[in-house]
């Protein structure tokens, strides 16, 4: 019963959104025909933009989730019981990261494609649940605000110093490493600036955890999220531009120029404020259940849209040749075969997983005699390659 309270499930709806908005985001516009890409066009411009919103509130809602199941329990330090779940999460994403983006046509070559060393959200959330697992444990035996200060302040700072540290190629580190810091090489997210969404929806979660039980929660976050929201979208370039001219300092005239970093944020709190809003209507058990299994759906998403391990995705096949009268319906049927199979998977877990050991046990139990028979060819070649040579005797 503990659990079950305890779960918030507008986050879960979020979640479930946003996985959605992420499916037909990738699938739109993977392969839909350039001639429709009008950036006068009221659709694709309404579509694009809320497109944009995809990352940043999955970011969020992840280190929301993340630090809300951190911070909850009593213990503190190494002694709470999530640092250790939280570790092995990070390690895993980042390891399922790579496992996606490997080529075993590649791998039979002896090759590993530089593709292979992109980063993508995975990378990232594995990262940034490492990165707030540090910073929980540098503050446990400091003031409890230290930990929600610092979220708060390395969002801050990630996203005000974006106009500097975008320009560095961090060419002195090796590709597969800075990866993680710039784009240059082709990866989509990088940890900086991502990690400050993550930071921030930490902090979100702790100021939600420590008024929990507060009457006024919801009616105070409510308002609060749609207030900041509203100021960030609509007025934060114009608070830098003045910044700047008061004080001279051009880093906040740069902020100005291409403030897509609190823009966003701003809209990641509408969104919030939105599905607070809206908690007591949101009951579909399928939409919950497709936010809380949001990682299996990513992965089989991506097998299919991007063949991960063979290369035979559907970007292979159809890469921005669909006209919009074929690539709606088939979006809307990709969401659904990638949210099914993730729902069907998740069902059925045990037996899939018994079947798929049963199915290695019988496999290795028919291929034994061969590979016992390969040893012995191999080793009477062997033998006789080096006693040709004279190293060994007759």
């Amino acid at each position: 019963m503990r659990s079950k309270t305890a779960r918030l499930f507008f986050i879960d709806a979020m979640r479930a959104w946003a996985i959605l908005m992420m499916l037909q985001g990738h699938f739109v516009d993977g392969l839909l025909e350039n001639s429709f890409r009008d950036p006068d066009s009221i659709i694709f411009s309404i579509w694009s933009y809320f497109r944009g919103i995809t990352a940043p509130v999955f970011f969020t809602v992840s280190g929301f989730i993340f630090t809300y199941l951190l911070i909850r329990v009593p213990e503190k330090g190494f002694d709470n019981p999530r640092i250790k779940k939280g570790i092995k999460r990070g390690i895993q994403l980042l390891f399922i990261g790579y496992l996606l983006r490997l080529n075993i046509l590649g791998l039979f070559k002896g090759e590993l494609y530089t593709s292979f060393f992109l980063v993508d959200v995975l990378h990232i959330i594995g990262l940034s649940i490492l990165g707030i697992i540090g910073l929980y444990l540098f503050s446990s035996k400091l003031k409890n605000y230290v930990f929600p200060l610092l979220l708060l302040s390395i969002s801050c700072l990630l996203f005000s110093f974006e106009p500097i540290y975008s320009k560095w190629t961090f060419q002195i580190l090796p590709d597969a490493l800075a990866n993680y810091f710039t784009r240059t090489n082709g990866s989509v997210f990088t940890i900086i600036p991502w990690f400050g969404y993550t930071a921030i929806g930490g902090f979100f979660s702790y100021l939600f955890t420590q008024y929990k039980n507060s009457q006024s929660l919801y009616p105070a976050a409510i308002s609060i999220a749609a207030l900041t929201g509203i100021l960030l979208i609509f007025y934060s370039s114009d608070l830098f531009l003045a910044v700047s001219s008061i004080t001279g300092i051009q880093l906040f005239e740069a902020i100005s120029a291409n403030n897509y970093l609190f823009i966003r944020l701003g809209d990641v709190l509408i969104a919030f404020a939105v599905f607070m809003l809206l908690r007591q209507f949101i009951t579909s058990r399928t939409v919950l259940k497709i936010g809380q299994n949001t990682l299996s759906i990513y992965i089989i998403h991506f097998v299919i849209l991007y063949g991960s391990f063979t290369g035979l995705g559907l970007y292979r096949f159809f890469y921005q040749a669909l006209s919009p009268a074929l690539l709606i319906p088939a979006a809307i049927a990709f969401m659904f075969v990638c949210s099914f199979l993730a729902l069907f998977y998740t069902r059925n877990e045990d037996q899939i997983k018994q079947g798929i050991s049963a199915g290695l046990i019988d496999l290795r139990s028919k291929l034994e005699p061969w590979v016992n028979y390969t040893q012995r060819i191999l080793k009477i070649s062997i033998y006789r390659i080096l006693r040709s040579i004279g190293l060994v005797k007759s």
